[in-house]
């Protein structure tokens, strides 16, 4: 399972977001700190944990995703992609992704299911690029990557916001996606190691 795959198709509905960011001005940097705040808001708004907030964080990670996609093509348009904007593109997802999976567990009181889920989600970025700084070539492998996870987190929140009681084991959804992100985010770092370990 990865969205990513479906990025070509993405590709062909950036175009009239892409024209509106160049006519307004705006910069591949700057989108990219436009969909950090969008992060940013989601964590507080899932942090809050009340129907409506579920439902307006849910919104803020699509358009923390959308925006996501529409900097690197905003930067293709006007010829001016960079190394620098690809290391701030990937810091600040990094910053999002932590902020995102800190806001679904302070909502649930789940602290220590939160640091699981999002050492998982840290560590698999973090063999992607450890793999590529051992010259084995950057590595994207594994079963959720990250336009998955926003895209879980998105609809996680949609339904946090229509069912917010417990399913499973006093776990309501909000609390199944972080099991999910701790266990798969582990073994996709894992797989990962293991992956480059064998090729060195």
């Amino acid at each position: 399972m990865t969205l990513d795959q479906l990025r070509p198709l993405a590709d062909r509905l950036l175009g009239p977001w892409v024209t509106a960011a160049d006519r307004i001005g705006l910069t591949p940097d700057q989108v990219s700190v436009i969909a950090f705040g969008a992060a940013v808001a989601a964590g507080i708004a899932f942090a809050v944990a009340t129907p409506v907030a579920y439902a307006l964080g849910a919104f803020l990670v699509f358009m923390n995703g959308w925006l996501d996609i529409v900097d690197g093509a905003l930067a293709r348009k006007q010829l001016v992609a960079s190394e620098g904007g690809d290391l701030l593109d990937h810091v600040l997802d990094r910053y999002a992704d932590i902020l995102i999976i800190a806001g679904l567990a302070a909502g649930v009181d789940a602290y220590a299911l939160g640091l699981a889920a999002v050492t998982g989600v840290l560590m698999t970025s973090y063999l992607g690029t450890q793999i590529q700084a051992v010259g084995l070539g950057r590595e994207y492998g594994g079963l959720l990557g990250r336009a998955d996870r926003l895209a879980l987190a998105g609809v996680t929140g949609v339904v946090a916001a229509i069912h917010p009681d417990p399913f499973v084991a006093d776990l309501g959804v909000v609390g199944l996606l972080l099991v999910l992100f701790t266990v798969v985010g582990h073994l996709t770092a894992f797989q990962r190691f293991w992956g480059a370990w064998q090729d060195l």
